[in-house]
């Protein structure tokens, strides 16, 4: 991420125009630059280490999920049309995950004391 941020704001600075000035001194756009990138480097330094002991924790369990649970899963994602349809995933006390759909909204409920047939 910090690589992707950092190329990004260079190629953007590649683009702007540069004026005329010595080789052996950078310009303020350049050390402006430079600045800023090292600061946002600072910045971004322990995120970035957080997300590496994460991804080192949990990489292995995911991909043990994703190999038993891939198929299932993408059998699922192919039979829902619209994920906003249905409500948050819930884990009842026995363990089961249940994913209800919501109720739709153009449906008649039955009035008090009527059956719906």
């Amino acid at each position: 991420m910090k690589q992707t941020a950092s190329l990004a704001i260079v190629i953007a600075l590649l683009g702007l125009p540069v004026s005329a000035q010595d080789k052996d001194e950078p310009g303020l756009m350049q050390r402006g630059a430079e600045m800023f990138l090292e600061g946002l480097r600072q910045e971004m330094a322990p995120a970035l280490d957080n997300l590496q002991e994460l991804t080192e924790q949990v990489g292995p369990s995911m991909m043990n999920f994703l190999a038993e649970m891939g198929p299932a899963f993408a059998e699922i994602l192919n039979e829902v049309q619209d994920w906003s349809r249905y409500s948050a995933p819930e884990m009842l006390p026995n363990g089961d995950i249940i994913i209800r759909r919501k109720p739709d909204e153009d449906a008649e409920a039955p009035k008090e004391g009527e059956i719906d047939i």
